[in-house]
């Protein structure tokens, strides 16, 4: 993905970066962030020989998106996380002197390759990089870039970010490639490549093309510029009564907008499409997101957790962006997906708080003996047609910061609606405390099975299986732990827990350049 490459007025040099992002009580503690200065998207994410790599877009000069290299992060349980050496950097001259963008890994009959888009002045092209077998050291192919320019004729608003796989069986096989672009007046796309080789592509067409007049304005309008494509099967096995989907990130002009989704099949040259579906309703919250098959046959996916506050509070504190948890990614009974995190985030819960059952009462009650800023909230409620129930988080004594979840069933009683008021999550007039919603699959009983994960700025909701994520930024942090519970209408509270959740990253600073 693109932003200015220009550092704010003022930025501080990387001195003291990685003292200083520690610091910051905004900062999550078992969220993955970079060591210090800037994170985006994840790139590369992979399982490979049982360890889990995750690369990712990196300054370790700035809190600002300038000059951007390969982060790398290894993991055995995708909890804990070790910074690795940093895997690509901007080259002294060629195709990637200002900035190696985003990209994946793939085997190369046992050689880990990076296919990355390099970036020199306004021109983003493919490039391309083999590893060394642990996956730490890299080297540039001097045929960079593997694609000299986007296809001819075609008038694009962007060329960039890559999904790239093998397909076919024995001596059929080939390697295909998605490059995500924008076709300028009719919509965002993808284009379709093949090779032999990783280095020799030839030009398929547009894979799916979006239509930028349906929707604008419009929570899942699909953008000028599709960003960070990602085409995965799903279903038994991935391949009987299977599922295709096609992940992009909605872009246009410079501006992030949200992940969208399109449901259908993959086939030959083209994908035809069932649905178009919200992935996250965080929208710019849950960015560029990258998926991968480990080892065990789950699809799990992570995302870009933007900031919500000032370039300049980012340049202070030392570090910018977060890594959403890793998730699981199955199909739901509505034909959409299902997301939930990894299981294995269960090791860090610590101190349990369980709240019996019983009718929620009207606005709230406080729950004095569940509080923090990192917290793990399990609950499940019943809610009767018209009802809405609210979980408080991060509340000052006086109440004067609060953020809320809430869920709610309409008056006919056929469907609800997940809401997150930040209206009230901070004091401060310069962060974004814009509310986010999107729509709820109910049971005929109005049940609602909500996890609510509490990272100090990064929050993390799963209701019903549908996603919503957030930055918080209360002013008083430490005042900022209480918790309550309430409802207008009829709600049962059918089960509540609560944990204190563990930090997953090492204390102090952590080296800038490992």
């Amino acid at each position: 993905m693109t932003h200015d490459l220009t550092l704010p007025s003022g930025s501080p040099t990387a001195e003291g970066l990685a003292e200083r992002a520690p610091r910051d009580p905004h900062r999550p503690r078992f969220h993955f962030t970079s060591p210090g200065g800037w994170l985006n998207d994840p790139n590369g994410l992979s399982h490979w020989n049982g360890v889990y790599h995750l690369f990712y877009q990196y300054n370790p000069l700035a809190a600002a998106h300038h000059r951007i290299h390969w982060g790398h992060a290894t993991s055995t349980d995708l909890v804990h996380w070790a910074d690795e050496p940093v895997a690509l950097a901007p080259g002294s001259d060629g195709p990637d002197r200002d900035g190696c963008w985003s990209g994946v890994l793939v085997d190369d009959r046992g050689v880990p390759t990076l296919v990355y888009s390099g970036r020199h002045g306004e021109h983003e092209l493919p490039c391309v990089a083999r590893g060394s077998a642990d996956l730490r050291y890299w080297t540039k192919d001097p045929a960079n870039p593997v694609i000299t320019a986007p296809p001819e004729g075609i008038d694009i608003t962007a060329f960039r970010d890559h999904c790239v796989w093998r397909e076919g069986s024995g001596e059929n096989t080939v390697w295909r490639q998605l490059v995500g672009s924008g076709i300028r007046g009719v919509g965002g796309t993808a284009f379709l490549y093949e090779s032999d080789d990783l280095r020799s592509w030839r030009y398929v067409g547009p894979l799916l093309t979006g239509d930028v007049s349906q929707n604008q304005g419009e929570l899942d309008w699909t953008g000028t510029m599709w960003e960070c494509v990602d085409l995965f099967r799903l279903g038994e096995d991935e391949e009987a009564g299977s599922t295709d989907v096609l992940v992009f990130s909605a872009w246009d002009e410079g501006t992030t907008h949200h992940p969208l989704y399109w449901t259908g099949r993959y086939q030959g040259d083209t994908f035809t499409t069932t649905a178009l579906h919200r992935l996250d309703y965080g929208g710019r919250y849950f960015y560029a997101p990258q998926s991968t098959r480990d080892e065990h046959g789950r699809r799990i996916m992570l995302g870009w957790l933007q900031e919500g506050r000032t370039d300049e509070a980012n340049a202070q504190a030392g570090w910018c962006g977060v890594m959403s948890l890793p998730r699981v990614v199955t199909l739901s009974t509505d034909g959409g997906l299902h997301q939930a995190p990894v299981p294995e985030l269960t090791e860090l819960r610590r101190e349990r708080v369980e709240v019996a059952p019983g009718r929620l009462a009207d606005p709230y009650t406080p729950l004095p003996a569940v509080r923090g800023d990192q917290l793990d909230i399990e609950t499940t409620l019943r809610l009767a047609p018209g009802a809405a129930a609210r979980l408080v988080l991060r509340e000052t004594p006086d109440g004067a910061e609060r953020t809320v979840v809430e869920v709610s069933r309409s008056h006919d009683g056929t469907g609800g609606t997940l809401r997150l008021h930040r209206e009230t999550s901070s004091l401060d007039p310069t962060v974004d405390t814009e509310p986010r919603y999107g729509d709820l699959s109910l049971d005929p009983e109005g049940r609602v099975d909500l996890r609510v994960l509490v990272d100090h700025s990064a929050l993390e909701i799963f209701a019903n299986g549908r996603p919503l994520t957030a930055r918080i930024y209360p002013t008083r942090p430490d005042e900022a732990v209480g918790v309550g519970i309430g409802a207008d209408g009829d709600v049962a509270l059918e089960r509540f827990d609560a944990w204190q959740m563990a930090s997953a990253l090492t204390d102090g600073p952590r080296p800038l350049w490992p």
